[in-house]
C-alpha cells in the first residue's frame, strides 16, 4: 500500500504521526511495516534487509551516530576520519532566520536543514537575482521555507522513528553549490551501502530534475557493475553511467567514514574531477523501500550483519 497516494497531503500524514507518537517504538514500525508491505515484521529472525533495518531502528544505538545523522556535526567527523578535503565548502550554519544576511550569500547557493532528510528540506538556488525576480515577492518565499525548517519539532517520533534525530535542534546549513559540468547531465550521486566499512551496494542517481523524481541504477560496489534490479519508488535508470575517474579513492573513503558502523550509506559527488562529500545515512528510505525482484531483499539482508542489542 502507497500511504502517500492514500494520503496525498504530507502535513495530514505528520499531523497523525504526530498524534501517534504515544504508540511505543516497537509497534508502530510493525504497524507501519505492514501498511508499506502487507507482511508482518519479523524482528526475531530478520533476513531481509528492510527487516533489519527495523531492527537497527530499534535496538542498536551509537551516539556517533547521532552526530553523523547531522549535517552541520558530521562535518566534524569526516574532518577526523582524515577526509575534511571532500567537505562542501562552507558558508555557514544558523540558529534562526535573524543570523542569515541573504544579501551577503552568494548568487548560487544550497540550504538544507541540518536534520532533513531523503531529499526534503533542501533548497537549491542556482541564480540567486534571478530567482527574486521570478518570485515576484522577493526572498520572503525562501526565507518562510527555511523557517518552517528551523520551528519544526525536535524529535523523530513524527517519521520513521529513526532514533538519530531525536534531541536535536533543527538548524539551518548552507554551503557552496557544486557546479557539475553539462556534459555529465547534471550532479550525480553515489551511494555507497557500507557495511563495517566495506562498501557493497551502490545507487548511482543521476537525470535530476527539481521538485520530481530521478533515475537510480543499483551496481556492485565493487567492481561497478551495474546489477538487474530496480527500486519499485523509483524510476530507473535509463542510461548507463560511466564509472569515475577517481572511483577507487571513492570506495576507500566511503570506507573510512563507514567502518565503526554495522551498516551506512555515504552518499559523495564527483565533480570536475574532485571528490566532495554529502552525508551520511543509517536508514535508508527508512527501511521501507522495495525491490524488483523481491530477491534483492534478501540479498542485501544478508550482506548486513546484525550486532548486538545495545538498547
Amino acid at each position: 500500500m502507497d500511504y502517500k497516494k492514500l494520503i496525498s497531503s504530507q502535513k495530514l500524514r505528520i499531523y497523525i504521526l504526530n498524534f501517534l507518537c504515544f504508540i511505543p517504538d516497537r509497534f508502530m514500525v510493525s504497524i507501519q511495516y505492514r501498511i508499506k508491505f502487507n507482511r508482518r515484521l519479523d524482528l526475531k529472525n530478520p533476513r531481509r534487509f528492510t527487516e533489519k533495518i527495523q531492527w537497527y531502528k530499534l535496538y542498536y544505538r551509537d551516539p556517533l551516530m547521532g552526530q553523523c545523522a547531522d549535517k552541520a556535526l558530521v562535518r566534524n567527523y569526516v574532518e577526523k576520519c582524515g577526509c575534511g578535503h571532500t567537505l562542501i565548502p562552507l558558508i555557514g550554519v544558523y540558529e534562526s532566520m535573524q543570523e542569515i544576511d541573504f544579501d551577503k550569500l552568494p548568487q548560487k547557493f544550497v540550504a538544507k536543514d541540518t536534520l532533513g532528510g531523503g531529499g526534503n528540506s533542501v533548497f537549491i538556488c542556482g541564480d540567486k537575482s534571478r530567482m527574486i525576480e521570478n518570485s515576484g515577492r522577493g526572498i520572503d518565499p525562501v526565507m518562510k521555507l527555511m523557517e518552517s525548517w528551523i520551528n519544526r519539532k525536535a524529535g523523530y517520533k513524527a517519521g520513521g522513528r529513526e532514533w538519530v534525530y531525536g534531541g536535536k535542534r533543527h538548524r539551518i546549513i548552507i554551503e557552496e553549490y557544486l557546479e557539475s559540468c553539462p556534459e555529465e547531465g547534471g550532479l550525480i550521486d553515489y551511494k555507497f551501502f557500507c557495511f563495517y566499512g566495506i562498501p557493497q551496494i551502490l545507487y548511482v542517481i543521476a537525470d535530476r530534475k527539481v521538485g520530481e523524481r530521478a533515475g537510480l541504477g543499483i551496481y556492485s560496489a565493487k567492481d561497478y557493475t551495474r546489477l538487474p534490479v530496480n527500486r519499485c519508488d523509483e524510476e530507473p535508470l535509463m542510461r548507463d553511467i560511466e564509472k569515475p575517474e577517481k572511483y577507487e579513492e571513492m570506495l576507500c573513503i566511503a570506507g573510512k567514514l563507514s567502518k565503526p558502523f554495522p551498516e551506512a550509506r555515504i552518499d559523495l559527488y564527483f565533480v570536475k574531477g574532485k571528490i566532495y562529500f554529502g552525508e551520511i545515512t543509517f536508514f535508508d528510505g527508512s527501511g521501507y523501500m522495495s525491490f524488483e525482484p523481491d530477491q534483492f531483499d534478501f540479498q542485501l539482508g544478508g550482506l548486513f550483519v546484525l550486532p548486538k542489542k545495545n538498547i
